[in-house]
């Protein structure tokens, strides 16, 4: 027997790292449901715009013999290029230009959701981006595992993006106030909804073409549309680099199982890296759902230990978003003051309503 003054020398046993099969974790529900239905909810509301902008141009082409609709003002939220115009004069003038003004709203808010919480736009509201995601859900599916472009050809590919954004840049805020007031003034702007959807319905091989190729490739790579073509998604990159909240890894608690750097739709290698910072994240949080252990990837404020719970942030993006609309509803900033006799002109003429620098 051992005398009570002895000891006896307990083995140290080494920790081991949990498998990533059996990482369990039951604190948070799984924002990605918020996300789809958010997602959803607007693709519907986008949708029921174009059934009542469909409804409005047959109210003009036949001269008023059907039912009359309004023109819904979210249109405007597909003309992209109009709404920076707008913010250019509004920047030059202090001006709201009349042609567009839900536009500018529209742009506003999904520059301001940006700076707030980074990307978001892309992956919580936007329409195009929920359909991408759709394919490649479906093409992942098939396919049973989700393809990756080569390095040595996303780099160039993913600076297409940015070159189209500097060239409407460039083209843009090169214009004089009065170069840019004519166009903006000019039958081909007020009408461009208009023509956005003549284009579509009346669709040429090449354009049928274009839209094929893009689905196709959605199918095969994520995103391929967000991630190397669309302007509209550089601007926002750009402005998601000065947004206070990242999503942040805390080293000490992470276990290393990868399951972050899976999930990341933009192939960021989320489980390397302390603070997220790429123009690729869209704060769609999927790495934060991926991840098996409490308070070790979350949306923080820079600087502090603040944590942006996923419900908050779905919330804030919408709020914010409606926030904005519906200021400029209430202060009579949402729909232009275009007469529906203009419109009936304009669409008697679309076909001749060419570009003003051409």
């Amino acid at each position: 027997m051992l005398s009570t003054m002895e000891t006896v020398e307990i083995p140290k046993i080494k920790p081991r790292r949990i498998k990533k099969a059996k990482i369990v974790r039951n604190d948070r529900k799984g924002v990605q449901t918020w996300r789809f239905w958010i997602q959803a909810g607007f693709g519907a509301l986008c949708t029921w715009i174009g059934v009542e902008f469909y409804l409005f141009l047959q109210y003009l082409n036949t001269d008023g013999a059907t039912m009359f609709i309004n023109r819904p003002p979210g249109v405007e939220g597909f003309l992209p290029i109009s709404s920076l115009m707008t913010w250019f004069y509004f920047f030059l003038t202090g001006t709201v230009h009349g042609a567009h003004p839900a536009g500018f709203f529209i742009f506003l808010a999904i520059v301001l959701i940006s700076l707030l919480f980074g990307k978001a736009f892309c992956s919580w509201l936007c329409p195009i981006g929920f359909l991408s995601e759709m394919i490649a859900e479906v093409g992942e599916k098939v396919l049973g595992r989700r393809l990756k472009m080569p390095r040595w050809l996303d780099y160039p590919l993913r600076s297409l993006k940015y070159l189209l954004l500097a060239f409407f840049s460039v083209s843009i805020f090169t214009m004089s106030i009065v170069a840019l007031r004519g166009f903006l003034d000019a039958p081909y702007n007020v009408a461009a909804d208009m023509k956005m959807f003549h284009w579509f319905a009346n669709l040429s091989e090449v354009g049928l073409g274009v839209i094929l190729f893009l689905l196709v490739a959605s199918f095969f790579y994520r995103g391929f549309w967000c991630r190397y073509l669309c302007p509209y998604g550089a601007l926002l990159g750009i402005t998601s680099l000065l947004s206070p909240n990242k999503i942040k890894r805390n080293p000490v608690s992470c276990i290393d199982c990868g399951l972050c750097a899976r999930a990341c739709p933009s192939n960021i290698k989320v489980d390397k890296v302390t603070v997220v910072l790429s123009d690729e994240c869209h704060t769609c949080l999927s790495c934060v759902d991926a991840c098996p252990v409490a308070d070790t990837l979350d949306l923080t404020l820079v600087g502090t230990k603040k944590r942006w719970q996923p419900r908050w942030v779905a919330i804030g993006i919408v709020a914010l978003f409606l926030g904005v609309t519906g200021v400029a509803m209430v202060t009579g900033n949402w729909r232009n003051q275009v007469t529906i006799e203009q419109y009936q002109d304009l669409n008697r003429n679309l076909d001749n309503l060419g570009h003003p620098g051409m």
